[in-house]
């Protein structure tokens, strides 16, 4: 075996957690990042006092793979309450899980937004979810738009359904996986969406704590890859191995495999002295008044996000437009769903992720190859799928593939 590490390019989730995996085996390893600090599209701006994630981003305590990488309980995860608020006309209608949010039963059976037989079909649709994963990845995939079409939700796909998954998926069209949404409904339905009480950096943080000392490299950017060596502006680096686990475009360039196409989100973060609602719900438009799929008040669910007296407002619209224009549209608009009036909104920051996450169209790959042709190894949601899960997950794979070749096999992940 080569007495060179195992280089590892990248320091997002994937990029750890197959940096965890390789040292929990004894070999070394070594992380090469780009940027001034570990998680890549997971990361935390911390500006004047508030915590404003890199985009509307959530930790879903269901997903399996997270406990094997950090320990959620550290995290100290302040959850958002299972439902969402949907405006309509003039009003504002609630609907929530009633095993986890039974206050909210009485307004999801009466909300006028579907009828009761819509709500029944559309708890069935959610139900089958929770299939073992083996069955729901073994059904035809179709479209999300034509799954929906079969489920005949009536007014409640359009007003509930469909802005909720826009949310999630990144699209409005419906040109998504059914089964990578029916993943998703699957973690709703397990685990309450939180986030950490000192925002979403907290997880890379946590996971490259658990690597040895001197094992992350911050600022080094690797210029090219190959199946035993990089290069970087300092020189070459030889390499037992070499896992490029950096974003789809750098690991399309540094390796030649084909990047998917990469769906673009904006969030705008907006302060007030005063919050628009005093619940921990996702707010949507069930009527399509304007550019917003999502509008959330971080500071209901955590404090702890903005300083003493001020709230904080995830708006997110679909794109990268972050510009003035934009940010009062989404502005005037978010105060329509809130029903309040959001001029005296202060802008704190607008991210626009152009990279938010790979499509994930029909029929769909759950498991791409992390072993390339090149002898290089690749892994990131884009070899998994599109979430937290399938990022760590990826990592434990490609770090199994690199034990098996250079013979230190293990057991299954």
């Amino acid at each position: 075996m080569s007495s060179d590490p195992v280089l590892v390019v990248g320091a997002g989730l994937a990029g750890l957690a197959c940096a965890q995996r390789l040292t929990a085996a004894g070999l070394e390893v070594t992380v090469l990042e780009a940027s001034d600090t570990v998680g890549g599209r997971v990361r935390t701006d911390v500006i004047d006092g508030f915590r404003c994630d890199r985009g509307f981003q959530l930790i879903n305590p269901a997903y399996p793979a997270l406990k094997r990488v950090v320990d959620l309980e550290a995290l100290d995860l302040r959850p958002f309450a299972a439902g969402v608020t949907v405006a309509h006309g003039d009003t504002r209608s609630t609907l929530g899980d009633p095993r986890r949010e039974p206050t909210l039963l009485p307004s999801s059976i009466a909300a006028p937004v579907g009828t009761l037989a819509d709500k029944l079909r559309f708890a069935r649709w959610a139900a089958r979810s929770l299939l073992p994963v083996d069955r729901l990845l073994r059904r035809p995939d179709q479209p999300l738009a034509d799954d929906l079409d079969r489920a005949n939700l009536g007014r409640l796909r359009s007003a509930v359904v469909e802005p909720f998954l826009a949310g999630v998926v990144a699209e409005r069209e419906g040109s998504t996986s059914a089964t990578f949404a029916t993943l998703l409904i699957r973690s709703f339905l397990l685990g309450t969406p939180s986030v950490p009480s000192l925002g979403m950096s907290r997880l890379p943080e946590f996971m490259a704590a658990r690597l040895p000392v001197g094992t992350v490299h911050l600022d080094s950017p690797v210029r090219e890859a190959g199946e035993r060596a990089v290069q970087t502006d300092g020189g070459e680096i030889a390499a037992a191995a070499v896992v490029i686990a950096t974003d789809p475009p750098t690991a399309a360039d540094l390796t030649g495999v084909p990047a998917p196409a990469m769906k673009a989100l904006t969030t705008f973060w907006h302060t007030a002295t005063e919050p628009p609602t005093g619940t921990r719900l996702l707010h949507l438009d069930g009527d399509a008044r304007g550019p917003v799929i999502n509008t959330a008040v971080m500071t209901n669910a955590a404090p702890t996000y903005a300083p003493a007296g001020r709230s904080l407002i995830a708006t997110t619209v679909l794109g990268t437009d972050g510009s003035a224009e934009a940010e009062q549209s989404a502005r005037q608009h978010a105060g329509l769903i809130y029903g309040v009036d959001a001029g005296a909104w202060e802008l704190v920051t607008t991210h626009v992720v152009a990279g938010a996450l790979p499509a994930q169209p029909p029929p769909l790959e759950e498991r791409r190859p992390v072993r390339l042709p090149s002898g290089a190894y690749v892994c990131g949601d884009h070899r998994d799928t599109a979430s937290l899960q399938g990022a760590v997950v990826s990592g434990f794979r490609a770090a199994r593939a690199v034990l098996a070749d250079l013979g230190v096999a293990t057991g299954r992940d």
